[in-house]
């Protein structure tokens, strides 16, 4: 072969493997990385991977948002720095500000939402998809949150009533050990935000929970139970409800309880997945894979990107040595 055509083939095989390389990072997966499953939040309940995407909010929330929360866990907004409430307006809390969550700030009374107990000890379970260090902060809404309304940085306490800095992730999760306030009665938001170390965003998620309402003591007085006509209320995130290894990110919990059960026992918080989720089927959502101890915080998209590195070096190296042979 003239070495002309050598150089041509070379050439040749260089530019088809850049080629292929440029392909393979445009088809690697976005970043996401994790959010709250038990108690469910907002996204995850209403994404294709929940159990509460049937429900009439859900269902509002996907129509006024415009597409449906496939990437529920990619709920991040970068560089805030602790700056939450000058960076996140008012009544766009739960989708952390972003158009493509915009469904999720309806100021809705029937949200679906998870039983629980005032007091009582919580074990909240986030899922990661991508393991960062960084630090959760749960924030409960104050006593007279009226869910009609838009949720505003007034309806949340300066201060959270749990504050975690790198849990353990086990099977997947994070489980954030807290105790709930006592004072809380009726439909309340659980708002986390957990503040990456390892990266520059920031991830907010709001859950929506029930308390029992206080009992009066007059005669012939009855204690409403708030989860009655509120949507498909559950169970609550407690350690009780803990996932089996290789679970799915639904797959924690017992059966859904209905609105006539009463609540869990005072000093716990009682744990539940409605019927019909991806849990029952027995197969994790390929779409969410969890991640592992032992992944890092690098992009989803390095082990991809690896591959494809070392596709270019063999097949530029074959080239080489092809053009070697011919010179001799």
């Amino acid at each position: 072969m003239p070495r002309t055509t050598a150089h041509r083939t070379a050439a040749l095989a260089v530019s088809v493997t850049s080629s292929l390389l440029l392909g393979v990072w445009a088809a690697a997966p976005a970043a996401a990385h994790g959010a709250p499953t038990d108690p469910a939040s907002r996204v995850y309940g209403c994404s294709p991977d929940g159990s509460q995407n049937g429900t009439a909010a859900c269902r509002a929330a996907v129509a006024a948002n415009g597409s449906p929360f496939t990437a529920w866990d990619n709920l991040r907004v970068a560089n805030v720095n602790g700056r939450d409430r000058q960076t996140i307006p008012d009544g766009e809390l739960c989708s952390g500000g972003l158009p493509a969550y915009r469904g999720l700030d309806l100021a809705r009374t029937d949200w679906p939402s998870t039983r629980m107990t005032p007091g009582a000890a919580l074990t909240m379970r986030y899922v990661s998809t991508i393991p960062h260090t960084g630090t959760f902060r749960l924030y409960l809404t104050k006593p007279g949150y009226d869910p009609a309304k838009p949720l505003t940085w007034s309806d949340l306490p300066e201060k959270p009533f749990a504050e975690v800095k790198d849990p353990a992730l086990t099977d997947g999760a994070y489980r954030i050990d807290a105790t709930l306030p006592s004072d809380r009665t009726g439909r309340q938001v659980l708002y986390t935000v957990w503040q990456n170390s390892s990266t520059p965003d920031t991830y907010y998620s709001c859950s929506d929970v029930v308390f029992p309402a206080a009992k009066s003591t007059g005669a012939g007085a009855q204690g409403a139970d708030p989860a009655a006509g509120g949507g498909s209320g559950s169970g609550s995130g407690s350690g009780s409800g803990e996932a089996k290894a290789g679970a799915s990110p639904g797959q924690t919990g017992q059966r859904a309880e209905s609105a006539k059960e009463s609540p869990a026992p005072a000093g716990s918080a009682a744990t539940a997945i409605p019927s019909g989720s991806p849990a029952e089927a027995g197969a994790a959502p390929e779409s969410t894979p969890v991640a592992s101890a032992a992944d890092t915080d690098s992009d989803p998209s390095a082990p991809t990107m690896a591959g494809g590195a070392a596709a270019v070096l063999l097949l530029i190296g074959g080239a080489a040595a092809a053009l070697r042979l011919r010179r001799r």
